[in-house]
């Protein structure tokens, strides 16, 4: 454990603690002493690590703390700025909120590129939400549908207490159908239901019509006169939103002349089209490519939704998801040349909000809303995107010249003399270095050594 920070690890044996009852009514500092004392080598140095990310002002902190349950202190990211992003002819100054070296760097220097050759357009073609209540169903499916067709009307009047707010708003349910899917498991059945959720996300809202509508079904199967007395018994399982968003899409490109498509100086901006959609083909063709492909999309994707206070892995799911909706799972992104011009664009399935949780909480996530102008849900669907095509067009462009490594380690080597222990003044003696030299991991390493030796 030598020159490591030893109270980090747990280093205690698992079996000297036990079960506890009643954790979630401790106070905070009893929270401490409990995990510090039987997870922890050292308490009192964890503890220290703990309060040392605890928000100075009070009530930022008690706000924190009631995200969560048992809260013990803040996690937190860097939270950066990825500016000139043209977006159908606004410029925006994009934040991200991401641990991982040279996404921010990568963005700005994709939104910098395109600045100059028309910008990103964007573009949203619908915002339909899913929701579903699954149910069981022994019986003669055309008396479910007889049964489906009067209770209906009574689905939706039933659900107009939680329903007329969100009208006033402009949304609302779109539409209720009864699905069979029997084919995929015996006796099963479902409501599934569509959604207008406007600038919330609407998980709530979702969720709270679909408990109604279980127990509008449940209960009008009941006193259904053609039901036998097993039929009148049908089991709902659940009622729960989709977070795979097929009809909540929107689309992102860029396109320009392929003599303004500059890939750098080793390389010609026709060889440089050609490669790059090439490269799209290859994500198409390979499932191993495509996974790392969409990752770096992603990047881009969920640094935006988490600093306005989305739920990323819902988008992570819904995206990948869609990645395979045709039986294979292929690139996000697409490039071809067309007329002389290189097109490259994105289509993305995001169920996202800019009111309600802790996008109305979070005060870093205000303040992002508040950075990109307060847009609305669709407007922000539409600064998403474009993110992650610009981090895609980054990579790949890294990818098909000087290769990855060259701008992202260089990028990292930060993390890496933090990591070896290095001084400020070490520090700026090496990255100088670098401005000249390749920074692989072992490359930086030798470096720090040899400075360190004198």
């Amino acid at each position: 454990m030598k020159g490591h920070n030893h109270y980090l690890y747990p280093l205690k044996c698992y079996y000297m603690t036990k079960p506890i009852e009643g954790f979630s009514k401790l106070t905070k500092e009893e929270k401490l002493d409990w995990i510090t004392t039987n997870y922890t080598d050292d308490p009192e140095a964890v503890k220290k690590v703990l309060k040392r990310y605890w928000n100075p002002d009070r009530s930022v902190q008690r706000l924190h703390d009631e995200f969560i349950e048992n809260t013990l202190t803040n996690y937190y990211l860097p939270y950066g700025i990825a500016p000139n992003f043209l977006i159908n002819g606004r410029l925006y100054a994009i934040p991200m909120a991401i641990e991982e070296s040279s996404v921010v760097a990568a963005a700005s220097k994709a939104a910098k590129f395109w600045l100059n050759r028309g910008g990103f357009k964007s573009s949203v073609s619908s915002t339909e939400k899913i929701g579903q209540v699954h149910f069981i169903y022994r019986g003669n499916p055309k008396k479910l549908e007889s049964f489906f067709k009067e209770i209906k009307p009574k689905l939706h009047s039933d659900a107009e207490p939680l329903t007329k707010n969100m009208q006033r708003r402009g949304g609302g349910i779109t539409g209720i159908e009864l699905r069979k899917k029997t084919d995929a498991l015996a006796n099963y059945y479902q409501l599934h239901c569509t959604f207008e959720t406007v600038d919330a996300m609407g998980a709530n809202f979702i969720n709270s019509c679909l408990e109604q509508f279980a127990t509008t079904l449940t209960e009008g199967a009941k006193k259904f006169s053609d039901f036998s007395s097993e039929e009148k018994n049908l089991e709902v399982v659940m009622s729960i939103l989709s977070n795979y968003v097929p009809n909540c899409l929107v689309r992102a490109e860029v396109n320009c002349p392929i003599e303004q498509l500059n890939g750098g100086d080793a390389i010609s901006s026709e060889v440089f089209a050609h490669k790059m959609v090439q490269a799209v083909k290859i994500a198409n063709a390979s499932p191993h490519r495509a996974v790392t492909h969409n990752k770096g999309i992603m990047n881009g994707v969920d640094a935006v939704v988490l600093a306005t206070g989305n739920d990323f892995r819902a988008v992570e799911a819904g995206v990948h998801a869609y990645a395979a909706k045709d039986g294979k799972y292929t690139s996000l992104t697409h490039a071809k040349i067309e007329d002389g011009n290189f097109k490259f664009w994105i289509e993305l399935p995001l169920a996202i909000g800019t009111i309600g949780g802790l996008t109305s909480l979070h005060p870093l996530a205000k303040l992002s809303l508040d950075i990109l102008g307060n847009p609305s849900a669709e407007k922000l669907m539409q600064i998403i995107a474009v993110a992650g095509l610009a981090q895609n067009f980054a990579a790949v462009r890294s990818l098909v010249t000087t290769g990855i490594q060259e701008g992202h380690m260089k990028m990292h080597l930060l993390n890496i003399l933090n990591q070896l222990g290095a001084t400020r003044a070490e520090k700026n003696t090496l990255i100088e270095h670098f401005k000249k030299n390749v920074a692989t991991h072992s490359a930086v390493v030798g470096a720090f050594e040899k400075l360190r030796k004198g």
